[in-house]
Order: structure tokens, then sequence, then C-alpha cells
């Protein structure tokens, strides 16, 4: 094992005492804590300042990240995050700030998320945006909520919420999480919704169609205003996981094509730091019909003074308090520092990278199941060398011997052995050319040694993990 566990440092006695001694009187906890509140027993680790700072820092050194290389995770746009967003959230103005000051305390904070309010509506076309949800899927499931009770005070009791069969993995969860049935649109030839299947499931029953554009495939749903037409014919609504802004910021904007509610992951396009769980932001946009049912309390501002407005028909609250402030200073900072046409830019470099990305890998003789444009992100097809027994996880798992983060694989599930690919912008040329000579070095080995391929990786500070038992059997403590 490479580091052990801080515990296993841990020996009886050890302190640091050039903090003097502590003239603060100890009180027995069980006179101000009831018995079945109090442990039986803690065994409190005793470690030395320079034991636990080297322990965190040779973990650090271990583990890879985006500081160290590139992360073509596709769908999870994984960009560079500028560290002036960092500094900006270190302000002690937002640092010392507590959720439950009163309005005229956080008028600055106040102001940043109604400013930041006015950014996602311009980028989007929506007319109002809560910030609060603290996810993307708790987007997805606001979203869903906004819009069941939306047909609930129009008395419709409409079930069903079509989904396309290249949609996020978290959609199903977000909809039947609300309530609603989940049904699935087929794809057409190209990767796009099939209108005529469409339209074939298309009733009075259907609450809304949920669309990610452009989609899991990186394409764009050319036919985005005629679906819109098509769902509102039937009274019904289009949501857009918004998990792929990055493709077009500043140059499309989805309220214009019909698209009535959405979410935008701050974390994703709007650079902030994600992964391991947190911290995110999953803010979601409405059109008017739609805003007096977004979460509660929304930043407004009159003679100059902010506050917040609390609707009647609002599903309440998503998340504590407001949100994930934290993460709304450094997306804030990142569309002051751009601009609207330095995000525009942000989006055509995205899409010129991943474009370079995939011609350059088809010219290796890697191959995408569907031959449409693409925009920020592709997904190839590996299956061709199942031949070889070597599948897209074997080819993942080789990447992380030469320093490049492995793509999300086997996901959408309509490619078969799926290698979904997202460099982003912020990668330069010369990263994307050591990426696509690790891919060509790779077919090589699965040509020459097959069996090099599939027990990889071999550099790595632990190797194959047993991820569906790790998965089932939980353990979060050590015994």
């Amino acid at each position: 094992m490479l580091e052990k566990l801080i515990k296993e440092y841990s020996k009886k006695g050890k302190f640091n005492d050039y903090f003097g001694e502590i003239d603060i009187p100890e009180k027995d906890i069980k006179n101000y804590l009831s018995e079945n509140l109090l442990r039986k027993d803690f065994e409190f680790i005793e470690v030395s300042e320079i034991e636990v700072i080297r322990h965190f820092i040779r973990l650090s050194a271990l583990n890879y990240h985006l500081d160290k290389g590139i992360y073509p995770l596709g769908s999870c746009t994984m960009k560079h995050n500028p560290k002036v967003n960092e500094e900006v959230a270190s302000y002690e103005g937002f640092l010392y700030l507590h959720p439950l000051q009163e309005e005229e305390d956080i008028q600055g904070a106040l102001r940043l998320m109604y400013e930041l309010i006015y950014f996602l509506k311009e980028i989007s076309g929506m007319d109002y945006v809560s910030l609060q949800p603290p996810a993307g899927a708790s987007g997805e499931l606001t979203a869903m909520l906004v819009i069941k009770k939306y047909f609930m005070d129009k008395k419709e009791d409409r079930k069903i919420v079509l989904i396309p069969d290249s949609a996020h993995g978290t959609n199903p969860a977000s909809v039947s999480m609300a309530g609603f049935v989940a049904q699935t649109i087929k794809s057409n030839s190209e990767g796009m919704i099939d209108l005529e299947d469409l339209k074939k499931n298309l009733n009075s029953q259907v609450a809304c169609l949920m669309i990610t554009n452009p989609n899991t495939l990186g394409i764009f749903e050319k036919n985005i205003k005629l679906i819109a037409e098509e769902l509102h014919k039937y009274g019904a609504l289009l949501y857009l996981d918004g998990a792929n802004l990055n493709a077009y910021c500043g140059i499309h904007r989805p309220g214009d094509a019909g698209v009535d509610i959405m979410h935008f992951n701050l974390h994703k396009t709007f650079s902030t730091p994600h992964g391991g769980g947190g911290p995110g932001a999953g803010p979601v946009g409405a059109k008017d019909f739609l805003v007096p049912y977004l979460p509660n309390p929304k930043i407004e501002k009159k003679n100059e003074k902010y506050y917040l407005k609390y609707d009647k028909e609002s599903i309440g609250k998503t998340a504590s308090f407001y949100g994930n402030f934290n993460v709304f200073v450094k997306a804030y900072t990142y569309i002051r520092m751009n601009g609207i046409k330095g995000l525009k830019k942000v989006s055509q470099i995205a899409v010129l990278n991943a474009s370079y990305l995939r011609k350059r890998l088809e010219e290796l003789g890697f191959s995408c199941e569907y031959k449409t444009n693409t925009l920020h992100e592709f997904v190839l097809t590996l299956k061709d060398f199942k031949k070889q027994d070597v599948r897209a996880l074997d080819i993942a798992k080789r990447l992380l011997d030469y320093y490049c983060h492995a793509p999300t694989v086997y996901f959408p599930l309509i490619v078969s052995e799926a290698f979904m690919i997202e460099p982003t912008e912020t990668e330069p040329k010369e990263e994307l050319d050591r990426f696509i000579s690790v891919m060509a070095r790779i077919k090589e080995e699965i040509k020459e040694n097959p069996e090099l391929v599939k027990n990889a990786p071999h550099n790595t500070p632990v190797r194959r993990l047993d991820e569906g038992k790790a998965g089932r059997e939980l353990i979060v403590k050590w015994s």
C-alpha cells in the first residue's frame, strides 16, 4: 500500500506543545447531553502536524487531477478552473457571510446573485432563473416538480415524460422521483430524435420532453424548434438539460428555440471545480408562465435595494438557504472576466478542439457510430477491438498508464463499447496531440500484445477495483 490511513500513524501521547496550556476549564459532557447521545468510546487520532501535512501531500501526489493533464471525461466539461475564481470567492466579504443575516446586511451578496441571474437569463433566453438547486440532477428534479405543479394547477393529470434514448442517465431518475413515468423516444440514423416516433408518442397525457442539446453523442438537435412546436400542440412542455451548454454559449439561446424550462450546470459551463461529489450548482431557468413555481425565495430589486420575494405558487425550497453561494461567486467571476464575446469564443474553441480530436482519431482508424457532425464532444465505438477480446474499459484503463484521464465509457447506451470524449476549450493543441499519440500507441499494443491492455493499468497507485462490490457493500468507516 503506497499510503497508510491517517489512523495508522496515530500513537498515544503524540501532541504539539507550541500552543501552550489551554486555560479553558474542562466540562463533563454528561451534564449537557443525555446518555443515548453519547459515544461509548472514541479513539481520537493522535498525530503530529508534520505527519498530517505529509499524509495529505502524498495523497494529492498519488491522485490524478486536471492540474496534471488532460481530463476528457465526456459530458462532464472538465475545463481548467481559473485560479482568480478561487481568490474572489475567498474575499472576506463573501467568506464570513451567514445566510441568516438580514437582507440589509447582505446587499452585496444579493447583488451578485441578482446579476448572475441576469447573465444566465441573457445567455439562455429564459425569463427568470432560480439559483437554488445545488447540482445538475437537483436542477432536473426541480424542473420536473415545477412542471408537475404547473399541470396540477391547470387540473391536468399528466403522467408521461418523454426521454430520448440518447438522454443523460440521471433524467429517468429525476422523472421517477417527481412521480412521472418515463417513456423512451428513439434516435434516427443521424443520432437525433426520430420525429415520427415523437409524434407517435404525443398525446394529452404527456407533460414534457426532456432533451439534452447537443445530445450525449455531441450532436445538435437541428429540429429543436419543430420539436417544441409539436409538443406545444398538445399542451406539453419542452425541458432542456443544460449540461452541454458549453457547446454554444453566446451563439444559441434555448429560449429562442421554444424551450420552456431548463437547468444550467455552473460547475461545468462556468468553470467551478467539480468532481468527487461537489460542490455544484444547477440553477433552473423558466419562461414567464412557469416562473411563479420556481423555488422560493426569488431575488428582486426595488429602489436600488435587493430583497427576497416569496411566491405562493412556488414548489418551495429545493436546497437550504439560497443554494451554493460559493459556486455562484466563481461562476459570476468567470462570466464577468469573459463577457459575452469571450463566452462565445470559449464555445467555439471547445467545438474546434473536439472536432480536431475526432478527425485525427478517425484518421487513425477509430470510428463514431453516427457520422453526423458533432460539437463539443463525440462518442467513439470501440466494438471492433472485441475481436482481440479488448473492451472499451480496457482501453480506458490503459490510458491511465500514460497520464491521461479516461473518457466516459459505456454511455450513451445506444453506442456499443461507447467512448465519450470531451476535451474542452482549455486544452492546448500539444496536449490534444499527446492524447492522439497515446491512443495510436494503445491501438498498436492491442494488435501486438492485447494482454498488456486487458490487464491495465500497470503504473497507478491502485489497479482494478471491484466497483460493483463497492457499490453494493458500502463501508465508509475504518475499524
